[in-house]
This record gives structure tokens, C-alpha cells and sequence, in this order.
């Protein structure tokens, strides 16, 4: 990261620590929620189905977040949407640790979903319209990777907490530490900067119109083409995510999953990925990044799959499945936001990364419906390869967009 840091701007600096701390702290306050999981069960007295649809709800309202996140920064500045979200989310946390019953909690799920879907789209694209064109991949794979920095210290923080403190309080106080986030909003004040073309060129307009906008036919190739993507890149991790640990562990009897050895592989893994597709984005374009990294994705899982491997072998290969997996959502942000004008660039963000968020909980379904035919293992090899045969069709539609300078970029990066 070094070379390009070392050739950013002071503002350029400021707004990718920003944009990394606000990401890596949603993650913190999400990654928190699954490893309290069995204290809340038990404090409530709520079935895992129960358990489930708190997590459910917080990436559904999350998707929903998304879209209107970034209509937010488009209508009123990006700088302005995000101290709200970052405050939404953050005190949406903190609210959850004085929660007296399940359906308050459920309520304050969804509006942290609501916050940190939001947090992510208007981040982004402040960040794509303030760094320079020719580091825009690697800043922005760059932020995407905060989310394992985050995870990783969630894992810590529960660690710690549900040693020194019993386990009926335990959840309390890590859903209280979701605050911190909240210190955020000082930093963005005082150190960032609103683009000159981040607001919606009508400043007028109701927000309606801005969510709206994307379908205009101007850019409606780009959002059907960006959806298509999202539900590719999305669809692929979350049939993966979701039944691998169960397959490996039911189907391979391997009994490493629970080891927080193998959960830092996983994290390093996303956080390696993430990086290394900002830096290849950047050096041979967002269409063969996206490609290769799809096209690896669809020959790991078939490997991981149906290959004849041993445990290790399978242990090993858990890394380069999770790093190429990883490099594509990391390539979403910088080429969704160099595919729309200015006055609608946070919807289309938000719009298209959410939009696959959303359509692709059928995936796991669909897992779960063909291995009751074919098989757990086949039917997750097919289903994450069908998936991440979208993202090499949806990109296959999309124009390369590496080095494309936004209106008044200089101006805004002083």
C-alpha cells in the first residue's frame, strides 16, 4: 500500500482512513451479533430459527440501507450522509445491549442493517470521487479488506469479554463497545472534505426522484448489468458461506472448523484478496480483475468439491477459495461508481451492491433444495459455479472503466 499512500494528498489520506474505519467498525458491530448468538438464545429464551432471523433482518434492511444510503449522499453531499449513517448504526448497536425482550431487539437489528448498508455505499463513493483516478482500485480494495480487520477484532473483543464477564451480561457489554463508531463521526467533521460534485445536480429534487434515477434510460444498462453482477458476486459467497462449514464438517468430518486457527486463515484470506484485487484492478482493468478472479472462483469451488483431496488438502485449499471469492465483491465499489454521472453515483452503488445482497439468499435455498438430490457437496460446487458464471456474463456487458476521471476530481482532492 505504501507506494500509492505515499502519493495521495493529505484529504486523499484522511478520507481513506476514514472510509476504512468506518467499514472495518461495521464489521465489528455485525461480526459481534453471530459470536453473542448462543448468549442471546439463551437470555431470551428464542429458538436458532429465532437467532436466525435477527441476522436476516439486519442483512435485509442492510440491503435496503444501501440503495438509500447512497440516494442520501447523492441528495444532500456524501461527507453529510456519512456521519448519519455512521451514527445510525453505531447507536442502533448500543441500543441492543439494553434490549428487555426479542422483539426490541429485532427492531434495533434492523436498524443497524439500515445504518451500516448505507455506511458502505456512501463510503465508497466518497472515496471513488475523492482519490485519484489511477489509485482508485487499490484504495477501494484496500477499504473492502477493513472488513476482516474488523471481524478479526470482534473475535478478540468476545473473546476477551465472555472470559472475564458471565455470560448473561457478557452480550450486553460487547453490544455496548458498538458505540465506539460513534468517535467516528469526529474524524469525518473536522478532517474531510465534501466533493464539489457529490450532490444530485437538481439540489431540489425529492429523494424519490434520486432513488429513482438509476432506471433513467441513461444508465438503466448499467444498473441491470451492475444487478446482475451484484447477484453473481453475492449469490457465489453466500452459497459458499453458508453450507461449506456445514459440508466440511457433516460430509469431510473435519473438526478444525471450530478452531480459531482456521477462522484467521479464513480472515487473512478475505483481507489478502481484497488487497490483491484493488492492486490487479488498477493495473489490468476492472473487466480481466473481475474475470480472472470469477473464473478462479468457479475452478477452486469445482476443485474443492469434487476433487479426490485429503483433509489437508482440503484445510490448504481453504485459503485461495476464500481469497478469490473475496477479490470480487472488493472490485465492486471502484467499478460501480466510474459507471454512473454524479447525480445518481451513490444510488447506482448503493442499488446495485444491494440489490444482489437481497436476490441472493435464494442461493443458499437452492443449495439446500439439490443436495437433497445430488448431494451437500455437488450441489454447492454447482450452485456457487452458476453463481460466479453471472459475474463473468454481467462483466462481459460492461465497459472498462479503469482511469476514468470524475468531473472536478482535481478540485476536490486539494
Amino acid at each position: 500500500m505504501s507506494n500509492w499512500y505515499s502519493e495521495c494528498s493529505p484529504l486523499e489520506k484522511r478520507t481513506f482512513w476514514a472510509s476504512f474505519g468506518g467499514w472495518a467498525l461495521d464489521a465489528l458491530d455485525v461480526q459481534m451479533f453471530g459470536l453473542a448468538i448462543p448468549a442471546l438464545i439463551a437470555a431470551f429464551g428464542i429458538s436458532k430459527a429465532d437467532a436466525g432471523l435477527l441476522g436476516s433482518v439486519t442483512l435485509f434492511f442492510g440491503a435496503f440501507g444501501g440503495w438509500l444510503g447512497g440516494a442520501l449522499g447523492d441528495r444532500f453531499g456524501r461527507v453529510k450522509a456519512l456521519q448519519i449513517t455512521v451514527l445510525t448504526f453505531a447507536l442502533a448497536t448500543f441500543a441492543s445491549a439494553f434490549a428487555m425482550s426479542y422483539t426490541q431487539l429485532l427492531v434495533l437489528k434492523a436498524i443497524q442493517g439500515l445504518g451500516f448498508g448505507a455506511e458502505w455505499a456512501v463510503g465508497a463513493v466518497l472515496m471513488a470521487e475523492i482519490i485519484r483516478a489511477e489509485h482508485r482500485g487499490k484504495a477501494l480494495g484496500s477499504v473492502q479488506s477493513a472488513w476482516a480487520v474488523g471481524w478479526g477484532a470482534a473475535v478478540l473483543l468476545s473473546a476477551l469479554v465472555f472470559t472475564y464477564a458471565p455470560a448473561d451480561i457478557a452480550w450486553r457489554i460487547l453490544f455496548a463497545i458498538g458505540l465506539l463508531p460513534a468517535l467516528l463521526i469526529i474524524y469525518i467533521r473536522r478532517g474531510l472534505k465534501e466533493p464539489p460534485r457529490a450532490v444530485a445536480a437538481d439540489a431540489k429534487a425529492p429523494l424519490f426522484a434520486t432513488l429513482s434515477g438509476i432506471f433513467h434510460r441513461d444508465v438503466l444498462r448499467s444498473t441491470l448489468v451492475g444487478g446482475l453482477f451484484g447477484i453473481g458476486a453475492h449469490g457465489g459467497y453466500a452459497a459458499l458461506t453458508t453450507f461449506l462449514p456445514t459440508y466440511l464438517r457433516e460430509v469431510r468430518h473435519l473438526s478444525v472448523l471450530g478452531s480459531s486457527g482456521y477462522l484467521a486463515v479464513i480472515i487473512l484470506a478475505f483481507f489478502c484478496g481484497c488487497v490483491a484485487s484493488g492492486i490487479i484492478s488498477d493495473r489490468i482493468g476492472r473487466r480481466a480483475n473481475v474475470a480472472l478472479f470469477a473464473s478462479a472462483c468457479i475452478a477452486t469451488v469445482l476443485v474443492y468439491i469434487f476433487a479426490p483431496l485429503t483433509d489437508a488438502q482440503m484445510l490448504v485449499l481453504g485459503f485461495p477459495l476464500g481469497f478469490f471469492s473475496a477479490g470480487i465483491p472488493a472490485s465492486m465499489a471502484a467499478l460501480f461508481s466510474e459507471l454512473y454521472p454524479a447525480g445518481v453515483r451513490g444510488t447506482g452503488v448503493g442499488f446495485c451492491y444491494n440489490f444482489g445482497r437481497v436476490v441472493s439468499a435464494a442461493f443458499p435455498f437452492l443449495v439446500g433444495f439439490l443436495s437433497d438430490h445430488i448431494g451437500l457437496g455437488p450441489a454447492i460446487g454447482i450452485d456457487a459455479a452458476f453463481a460466479y458464471s453471472l459475474v463473468l456474463i454481467a462483466v462481459l456487458l460492461l465497459p472498462e472503466t479503469r482511469g476514468k476521471v470524475f468531473e472536478q476530481a482535481a478540485a476536490a482532492r486539494v
